[in-house]
C-alpha cells in the first residue's frame, strides 16, 4: 500500500538545518543590523513575536544592549529606541506595516521577511530578505526559526555569546539530530502538553505551544520554567506532558515526576531551537492522528490583513 505524501508543513520542517546555515552566511551581506550598545526593540505578530522574545533575551544576556520585544499591536510608540527590528514572513501583516509606517523617519528600522517585494519594503528603512525560507504552509516553521538563526548569527559577529548558548553551527547539528530521532511514544500518546523555558527559551516554549494549537487544535500551554510551580503544576497528571526547552531549573524535573506527568527535558543535549523542531514534528503527528490537515489549520490564513 502506497504511503501518503508528507504534508507541506512536514516537508518544510525538514529543511530547517539548510535554512539555518544559509541564514548564518547571509549576515555578512546584510545591512541595518543592530550594533552593540544600541537600545533595540523587536516586534512581530504571533510566531514572529515569540521569535522576537527569544532574540531580545539572548541579546541582553550577551551584553549587547537593552532589548525589548512587543507584539506589533501593543508596541509602545512613544518610547525611544535606536533601532526597531520587525519580523514578518509575508511582509503584509497590517499591524507590522502600520507600526513601521508610524516610525519611519523617527527610528531606524530593519524588517526580516520572506517576501521582500511586498508593502514592507516601502515602510522599513532596511529589509533583510530570507526568501529561501519562505513557506507554502499557513503554519510557520522554517521561516521563524531561520529568522532567529539569522539574528543569533548577528550576535556571534558582534561579541561573545552568553555562557551556555551554542553557536548557530552547533544548533544546526542539533537540528539534524532532532529530525532524525523518533519522537518518544509517551509524548505522541499524551492528551495535554505544557511547554516550559527559561530566559530566551521561554519564547520558544510559547512557540511550541502555538504550533500544537495551530496545527492540531491541541490543549497546550506555555510558561516561564520557574512559574511552573506557581499554578501550572496543578494540571500535570498521567497522560500529560511537561516539556522543558533548554536547561531545567533545579528540582523542576522532580516536580513533574511527583505530579505523575511525563517529563521531556533534553536541554543538556539539544539546543532549544533544535528542540522546537521536535515540537513542530509533534504538532504534525498529532494533527494527522486526528485526520486533520496540518497544512490547512482551522480559522487561520497565511497573513492577517485587516480592512
Amino acid at each position: 500500500m502506497q504511503q501518503p505524501s508528507p504534508s507541506r508543513t512536514a516537508a518544510e520542517i525538514d529543511t530547517q538545518p539548510d535554512c539555518w546555515r544559509r541564514a548564518a552566511e547571509a549576515v555578512a551581506e546584510a545591512d541595518g543590523l543592530p550594533e552593540p550598545g544600541e537600545r533595540v526593540a523587536v516586534t512581530g505578530c504571533g510566531t514572529s513575536w515569540f521569535m522576537a522574545q527569544a532574540y531580545a533575551a539572548l541579546r541582553e544576556a550577551a551584553g549587547q544592549g537593552e532589548t525589548d520585544a512587543f507584539p506589533a499591536s501593543e508596541f509602545p510608540r512613544a518610547r525611544a529606541y535606536d533601532r526597531i527590528v520587525a519580523i514578518t514572513r509575508s511582509g503584509t501583516t497590517t499591524e507590522v506595516l502600520d507600526l513601521l509606517a508610524a516610525l519611519r523617519g523617527r527610528t531606524r528600522t530593519l524588517a526580516l521577511t520572506a517576501a521582500p517585494a511586498t508593502p514592507v519594503r516601502t515602510v522599513a528603512e532596511t529589509v533583510a530578505a530570507l526568501d529561501w525560507a519562505d513557506e507554502e504552509s499557513v503554519v510557520q516553521t522554517r521561516f521563524a526559526t531561520t529568522a532567529l538563526a539569522f539574528l543569533r548569527a548577528v550576535l556571534e559577529t558582534r561579541g561573545p555569546l552568553p555562557a551556555g548558548v551554542r553557536t548557530v553551527a552547533e544548533a544546526t547539528a542539533h537540528a539534524e539530530t532532532a529530525l532524525a530521532e523518533p519522537l518518544p511514544p509517551a509524548v505522541l500518546a499524551a492528551g495535554q502538553w505544557t511547554f516550559l523555558g527559561a530566559g530566551w527559551a521561554y519564547g520558544l516554549a510559547q512557540e511550541a505551544a502555538l504550533k500544537m494549537r495551530e496545527a492540531a487544535g491541541a490543549w497546550t500551554e506555555a510558561y516561564p520554567a520557574m512559574e511552573y510551580r506557581h499554578g501550572p503544576v496543578s494540571i500535570t497528571a498521567p497522560g500529560r506532558v511537561a516539556w522543558i526547552l533548554g536547561p531545567a531549573p533545579s528540582g523542576l524535573a522532580a516536580d513533574v515526576i511527583r505530579a505523575g506527568g511525563t517529563l521531556l527535558a533534553d536541554g543538556s543535549r539539544l539546543d532549544p531551537m533544535a528542540d522546537l523542531i521536535r515540537a513542530q514534528r509533534l504538532a504534525v503527528s498529532v494533527a494527522e492522528s486526528k485526520n486533520q490537515n496540518p497544512d490547512k489549520p482551522r480559522g487561520l490564513t497565511r497573513s492577517v490583513v485587516l480592512s
